[in-house]
């Protein structure tokens, strides 16, 4: 059968997914004081009914005083619960299950009110923003990251997703130049200095019990420094996947910018397949799955991408087969067509609507715009 494993079903933990396309999480701007509003449950819906299996909600800042300073984020508070359940209530309803992912934007975060903090208050070596957060706030930090999985459960999510990518917080406590700690969150291994992203998946894993799932995002890359690397070396990777696996992880999803290329010379492996080497979970792919420009060059240039439909389900076809990874994450392509899933399926390659930079309306985080723009979708 054409593309057989990926429109196979797949057991996450005790989720069962129909077939191996995940929409990731993206900003696009459906939120009124962090609140999802029914234009993002519509757009996560329509998602669903064109072939995507499993949903995972934009980015959702934790319930704490230093989480973001954007104002179109999304958050998971008593106040916004009611839009999130309705956002899975029409995932579940149109067949899929959805996770919300948590985040906080640590030392990325832009507001000069002394409430930025994050491993040692360093965007970059040498780039200062904010301070070092305290042991204190950070088991506050924690605590607050554990409510809103109890929220997100309690809505209905079949999961939730921990945001340790793209240097953000978690992820600024993994990467060496931003994680300066001398305490038991710091350390001179990556394995060390996931200790405080490991004990947030311990602490939901035990909040939330065995059949929540928990999803791990992580990355090398980040958006101040696409070449910076959290693990040198696979040894480096295979301690660390280990660490998150044992504090309870179900899913991994390894961020790169593009997904076929390899991560370390000597071997045609991307990012995700040494990681799947690594562990006994399922690993998703993630990166220009349909494009040839990566999702950082269409924030930051006027260029055009180019499609790539039969490119890249080709080398999914062919990674998936031999076992580098299990599911695969569209972004833009599903952006500019939510029928891609289908459209591969029936072999209407040619059907499928190119993305186009326009279809952003605006960078991500200009909410007013987006919104606009989108009214159609």
């Amino acid at each position: 059968m054409a593309h057989a494993h990926l429109f196979s079903e797949l057991m996450v933990g005790r989720m069962k997914l129909a077939n191996r396309f995940v929409m990731p999480a993206m900003q696009r701007g459906f939120c009124r004081d962090g609140r999802p509003l029914a234009a993002l449950a519509a757009y996560y819906r329509r998602r669903v009914e064109g072939g995507v299996a499993l949903i995972i909600g934009e980015s959702c800042a934790i319930d704490h005083p230093t989480a973001t300073a954007q104002p179109s984020a999304a958050s998971m508070t008593a106040a916004t619960r009611d839009g999130w359940a309705h956002c899975v209530e029409e995932v579940h309803e149109a067949g899929g299950r959805m996770l919300i992912q948590l985040w906080h934007e640590g030392a990325a975060r832009k507001a000069d009110d002394g409430q930025t903090i994050s491993p040692s208050g360093l965007l970059t070596a040498g780039r200062v923003n904010g301070r070092a957060a305290t042991i204190t706030e950070l088991e506050g930090v924690l605590q607050a990251y554990v409510t809103a999985a109890r929220d997100a459960q309690d809505v209905g999510a079949d999961g939730v997703e921990v945001h340790a990518a793209h240097g953000f917080l978690l992820d600024q406590f993994l990467w060496s130049e931003t994680n300066q700690r001398d305490d038991h969150f710091g350390g001179p291994t990556l394995a060390d200095r996931a200790s405080f992203p490991a004990a947030i998946v311990a602490a939901i894993r035990a909040a939330c019990g065995p059949e929540f799932v928990i999803s791990f995002r992580f990355s090398q890359w980040k958006e101040a420094d696409y070449q910076a690397r959290i693990a040198a070396t696979p040894d480096e990777l295979r301690a660390f996947v280990e660490t998150i696996e044992t504090a309870g992880a179900d899913l991994f999803h390894a961020s790169t910018r593009r997904f076929w290329e390899p991560e370390w010379e000597g071997d045609v492996r991307g990012f995700a397949g040494w990681v799947s080497a690594f562990t006994r979970r399922p690993v998703i792919a993630v990166g220009s799955v349909g494009l040839d420009l990566d999702i950082m060059t269409t924030f930051t240039s006027d260029a055009e991408a180019r499609a790539t439909v039969v490119q890249s389900v080709a080398e999914l076809d062919l990674r998936m087969a031999r076992g580098e990874f299990h599911l695969v994450a569209v972004g833009r392509a599903l952006i500019g067509d939510p029928d891609f899933p289908h459209k591969v399926q029936s072999g209407q390659y040619d059907a499928v609507r190119p993305f186009c930079r326009a279809d952003l309306g605006a960078l991500e985080w200009d909410s007013a715009v987006v919104m606009d723009a989108h009214a159609r979708i």
